[in-house]
Formats: C-alpha cells, structure tokens, sequence
C-alpha cells in the first residue's frame, strides 16, 4: 500500500488525530498567553522581576519534553492532563519574554501623554501599552505554537491525544507495511497544522495591528 492509499484508507483516523492535536495546542496556547502576557505585566517595570520569570520560564524548556510527560504523569496521572500541563508550561517563555520586551518598549513620551490626559494606570496600561506591545506579543505566540505543534506529539507517550499517535504506533511497528506510511502522516499532518496556524496568525496580525507599527 502506498501513501495516498494509506491516507485515504485511514483518512476518518487522520482527521479526527489532527482535529485532537489543534485543539490541544490552541487550548493550551490560549492559557499560556495569558498567563505569559500577565507575568509579563507583573514584571516589566522591574529589571531584576522581569530576568527572573525570562529565566523561570525559560528553564522549562531545558527539560526534555519527554522527560517532562513522564514526571507529570504520577501527578496528574495519563492522557489530556499531562499534555496540557506539559504544552502549557513550554509555551510560556516567548510570550512572556516578548510581552515584557513589548512593554518596555513602548515609548515613555506617550505614556506620560496619556498619564498628563488623566487616564490611571490600569487605563494606559489596557489602551496604550499592550495595544502598542500587542505586535512583539503576537510574534512570541507564533512562536511558541510552531513550538508546540512539534512538543504535542510527544504526548502519545502519556497516551495523549494528537498525531504523535500515528508516529509511536509506526515507530512501534517498524518492519511492517504501513509503520513509514503511519510515522510519515503523523509529520506531515504536524506539518501542515503548523503552517495552517502561522496563515492564521499572519491574518490577526493584520486585522489587529495598525499599518503605522507593523513590523
């Protein structure tokens, strides 16, 4: 059986791994943006608070990802709980990295603008610092999904969801017929949710940053 063959007997598996291993990234990217953009606010002003969570969050990511599943797994036991645990927690450094980058360098002459119209803290932080941080954020996104895209599929591991599925039961099965065609779906399936989000966040980035500070 050839590739296409094997896509297209296998196709209702296919989707259903893909649609499981979106779903994980985008969920776990929604609340590592959070809590990134929120560490980075609690954070920019202060020099040494700010190179504290930089070097919090970026010690993460010297855990191997699949020692990391396998260290969460006696705590939160198999499956979703791990991989979100796991997703969230590497896809904090370049959020938070970049909204603290973002946010120091908003200018400090449009600050005391709008400080001198009377708006308080919370307001010049909500209306015109995250606004204006809002494209160097967006960047530590896109770079943390391409991150994760990747991470995810090491959540079979843990009995997760997702394509990485198809690659251990084609690793798992290396001498048959269809362990390539399996471990060359899940890659390539990988690969094009990757791009597919990156379109997608090029088009955000579009739709919510203004010409005038476009990178």
């Amino acid at each position: 059986m050839n590739f296409w063959e094997f896509v297209g007997s296998r196709h209702q598996q296919l989707l259903t791994d893909a649609y499981q291993h979106a779903s994980a990234v985008f969920q776990c990217m929604v609340v590592a943006t959070v809590l990134g953009v929120l560490i980075g606010v609690a954070t920019y002003r202060s020099e040494w608070a700010g190179n504290l969570a930089t070097v919090t969050t970026s010690t993460v990511l010297t855990i191997p990802s699949l020692a990391m599943i396998g260290l969460l797994i006696p705590v939160v036991g198999l499956g979703v709980p791990p991989t979100v645990t796991a997703l969230t927690l590497y896809g904090l450094l370049p959020v938070v990295r970049n909204a603290i980058v973002g946010l120091r360098g908003v200018d400090p002459a449009l600050v005391d603008a709008a400080r001198g119209i009377g708006m308080s803290r919370a307001s010049r932080l909500l209306r015109v610092e995250l606004p204006l941080a809002w494209p160097p954020i967006l960047t530590g996104i896109r770079v943390s999904t391409q991150m994760l895209m990747g991470i995810a599929a090491i959540a079979a591991y843990a009995s997760g969801p997702g394509l990485g599925n198809e690659i251990f039961r084609g690793i798992a099965s290396l001498g048959s017929r269809n362990a390539l065609n399996q471990v060359l779906a899940g890659t390539l399936g990988i690969i094009v949710l990757a791009l597919l989000f990156d379109a997608a966040y090029v088009l955000l980035g579009r739709l919510t940053i203004p010409r005038g500070i476009r990178v």
